[in-house]
């Protein structure tokens, strides 16, 4: 596309967002309430939530890079870029969280069906449907391919039997992507990748309360549930293949966490609130100056790694490893964040259950993003795949 058309596409974008996004999607996320993942049953904290989401998804710009057919914007990589861009600008939300959108709708393009894409990807885009991931089991963590809940063969249907583990929100989910085994003849080639609803007979979740207090995850169980074939993505035990695929676009995500998107600067902010400013308006604390000074010298070289690879990706250049490069330096980030922002806060950043710290939000936060270097595989996976793929460092 020319840089005429480009410009023309910008100015237009940016008069459709200015007059479409309500002011209340302008403001900073605050805390888990402030973020939309849609689905049957959504939690409206807002009702410009709902507003700001039906609009985007009417334009297809809740996936504006997807096809049109399947709900999305039909957006060039350039264009996506620049609606990104300009809605960073205004400080405009992610109008819908999904991992249909990051893990699944990526991993249908690639290996579904036509009818599977068009029975699940619009869905997807307008909000309708929540989805979760069964990949992890207690003795198949690090080991995915060691997974053993069995899908048995039953004609037009397999029936699943066995446990998830570490499923993200399965308690609010509506359908899950499942990798189940079909074969034990090998490890890796006896799996399958299936979709299913969660209000399926047999399906049941146990929330797991994690050190924060909060819990997105959940043990989650399946008792002779019934999954048509149709619902197999790829052929069978060929699952391995959509994993590998989908995990690459999962720790993408994840790696977003090294970029505050939340708006504003809470580091920043919460460090002037606590600490004050010197008689030349800097931050009153050497030391923490300093150490915030380097942090934001590492966010934004990993910002602008993160334009780059997003470039490269959607122009089909990305190595295939280094979404655990970007994965593991986005969440490294993420803790250090964390850290600092307790550092910050003093003895009130320890505060856990009051209305004026919002129920310990900060503690809280600092807790769970203990978490971030084990989901999506674990830092020193993802640095043994760096190693072995990226450097080319032997075994």
């Amino acid at each position: 596309m020319m840089t005429q058309d480009l410009d023309s596409f910008r100015s237009d974008t940016r008069a459709w967002l200015e007059a479409n996004c309500p002011p209340a999607m302008r403001e900073p996320i605050r805390s888990e309430k402030d973020i939309v993942w849609g689905g049957r049953n959504p939690d409206w904290a807002h009702p410009d939530q709902k507003l700001w989401m039906d609009r985007m998804a009417a334009r297809g710009w809740t996936v504006p890079d997807w096809p049109t057919q399947y709900g999305g914007g039909g957006l060039s990589p350039a264009e996506t870029k620049i609606l990104r861009e300009e809605m960073k600008r205004m400080g405009a939300r992610t109008p819908l969280n999904s991992f249909g959108i990051s893990m699944l709708g990526p991993a249908l393009l690639k290996y579904g069906t036509e009818e599977q894409k068009l029975e699940h990807l619009p869905k997807i885009a307008r909000g309708e449907i929540r989805w979760c991931q069964g990949y992890s089991e207690p003795n198949a963590g690090s080991d995915l391919a060691g997974l053993q809940t069995w899908a048995e063969d039953a004609g037009d249907h397999y029936v699943v039997n066995g446990q998830k583990v570490w499923t993200s929100y399965a308690d609010k989910a509506d359908w899950i992507f499942c990798l189940v085994r079909t074969s034990k003849e090998t490890k890796q080639g006896g799996i399958s990748f299936v979709l299913f609803d969660m209000a399926s007979p047999g399906v049941s979740t146990k929330p797991i309360l994690l050190i924060s207090g909060y819990s997105p995850f959940c043990e989650t169980f399946f008792d002779n549930v019934k999954v048509p074939k149709s619902q197999r993505v790829h052929d069978e035990n060929k699952g391995w293949d959509v994993a590998k695929y989908l995990l690459g676009h999962e720790r993408e995500m994840i790696s977003g966490m090294g970029l505050d998107r939340a708006g504003g600067n809470p580091l920043i902010e919460g460090a002037i609130a606590t600490i004050g400013l010197d008689d030349q308006g800097r931050l009153a604390d050497p030391i923490l100056r300093a150490q915030i000074a380097l942090f934001e010298v590492r966010m934004r070289a990993f910002s602008a790694m993160s334009e780059r690879f997003l470039d490269e990706l959607k122009a089909g250049r990305a190595h295939p490893a280094q979404p655990s490069m970007m994965k593991y330096v986005g969440t490294e980030l993420n803790k250090q964040r964390h850290e600092l922002i307790m550092a910050a806060g003093g003895s009130d950043a320890l505060e856990w259950e009051s209305e004026a710290s919002a129920k310990g939000a900060r503690p809280r936060a600092w807790l769970r993003t203990k978490a971030n270097s084990i989901e999506g595989g674990t830092s020193e996976i993802q640095l043994n795949i760096v190693a072995k793929r990226i450097l080319e460092l032997p075994g």
